[in-house]
C-alpha cells in the first residue's frame, strides 16, 4: 500500500474517532461524576500534576543526557526527538485551545464553544497534557512498538486523569491524543526516519 494511501486512511479513522468520540462526552463525564471518591480524585489530581510538559521534559532531558554520556547517539537523537515532538504538541494545543474556546466540564454555562479565549476555563479542546503525553511518547512507539506500547499506559492514564479532575471531556483526550501521535510522526519523519527500529539492548 502506497504511503498517502495509509495516510489518508489513518487520518479517516482519526477524524471518525473523533467526531464519535463527542457524542460520549456527556455519558463518560456522567459515569466519572457518579464514580467519584476521595482516595481516586486524589491520586487523579497527582497525576494531572506531575504529568504536565515539565515533567515530560524533564524526563526526556534526563534519559537524553544518559544516553549522551554513554556515547549511544541513536538514542540520544530518539530522546531529543521525543523533546521535540513533546513541544510540537504542546504548541499545537495550546493554538487550537485558544482558538476553539471550549470550556471546560467544571464551568457551569450554557456556549460550550465560545471561540478565541485566553481563559484557561475555556480550554477544554484539546487536552494539552494528554496531547503533549502522547506525543513524548509516541515517538517511542514509531520507533520500537515493544517499549512504546509498555510505556502506552501513561499517556492513557494522564488522559483518564484529565476527565476525572473535570478539566476535559472525551472527545477533547481522544484528538489530543491523535494529535500528539501525529506530531511524533511527523518528528520520526524529520528526524529518526533512516533509524526507526532501534534495539531495546542498546538502551
Amino acid at each position: 500500500m502506497k504511503p498517502w494511501l495509509k495516510l489518508s486512511i489513518l487520518a479517516l479513522i482519526a477524524a471518525v474517532s473523533v467526531v464519535i468520540a463527542f457524542f460520549f462526552d456527556a455519558p463518560v463525564h456522567t459515569w466519572i461524576e457518579t464514580h467519584q471518591s476521595d482516595a481516586a480524585r486524589a491520586f487523579m489530581q497527582n497525576i494531572s500534576r506531575f504529568g504536565d510538559w515539565p515533567e515530560h521534559v524533564a524526563l526526556g532531558l534526563m534519559f537524553a543526557g544518559l544516553a549522551w554520556l554513554r556515547g549511544n547517539k541513536k538514542w540520544t537523537r530518539i530522546f531529543l526527538s521525543m523533546l521535540i515532538a513533546c513541544a510540537l504538541a504542546g504548541v499545537a494545543a495550546r493554538v487550537i485551545k485558544i482558538a476553539a474556546g471550549r470550556a471546560r466540564p467544571s464551568v457551569k454555562t450554557e456556549e460550550i464553544w465560545n471561540g478565541p479565549s485566553l481563559s484557561s476555563r475555556y480550554h477544554a479542546f484539546p487536552s494539552g497534557h494528554t496531547a503533549a503525553s502522547a506525543a513524548f511518547f509516541g515517538v517511542l512507539l514509531f520507533v520500537s512498538v515493544r517499549i512504546g506500547c509498555a510505556c502506552l499506559p501513561i499517556p492513557l492514564l494522564i488522559g483518564f486523569s484529565r476527565m476525572y479532575v473535570a478539566a476535559h471531556y472525551f472527545s477533547d483526550v481522544v484528538f489530543a491524543a491523535f494529535l500528539g501521535f501525529l506530531c511524533a510522526l511527523i518528528v520520526v519523519r524529520w528526524l529518526l526516519s533512516t533509524d526507526r527500529r532501534p534495539s531495546s539492548s542498546t538502551l
